[in-house]
């Protein structure tokens, strides 16, 4: 497995933060790396559903636990990618931290790319970071 953790200081209340971060329909418009999003199924806080990433077009099945105001844990179920991604919340006064951190690795032969691909992920993640502060901070 291979970690990757980026974090961002956003100056925005941590509800408005919350509230970007926690539409997880709306993800490709912030995260490069998953092109599409096709919702299977809902109970409560927790969501599965099928993406497409930009590598090479792979769909895989996550599960989504949302813990509101707090973090999202996104599990790898079936695809290319196995691992985690979970994204937290911390807030102080008026400044919110996001911190994103991947323990994932590549599936099968695919594993071979596993260096190569965290380097994107790395990339797209601080891109991702970026995009929802500049969103918050509007």
């Amino acid at each position: 497995m291979t970690t990757i953790e980026v974090s961002v200081e956003i100056s925005a209340p941590r509800d408005k933060v919350w509230d970007i971060v926690s539409d997880i329909d709306n993800e490709p418009k912030f995260w490069k790396g998953t092109k599409e999003v096709r919702n299977i199924s809902k109970d409560g806080n927790k969501v599965i559903r099928e993406i497409t990433i930009a590598f090479r077009d792979q769909k895989c099945i996550q599960e989504v636990k949302l813990s509101p105001k707090e973090k999202i844990e996104i599990e790898f179920k079936k695809g290319i990618l196995e691992g985690t991604k979970i994204v937290n919340l911390s807030s102080n006064a008026e400044k919110t931290t996001i911190k994103a951190t991947w323990n994932i690795k590549l599936t099968g032969m695919m594993s071979m790319f596993t260096g190569i691909v965290t380097k994107h992920i790395r990339s797209g993640t601080e891109q991702a970071l970026q995009s929802i502060k500049k969103e918050a901070e509007r």
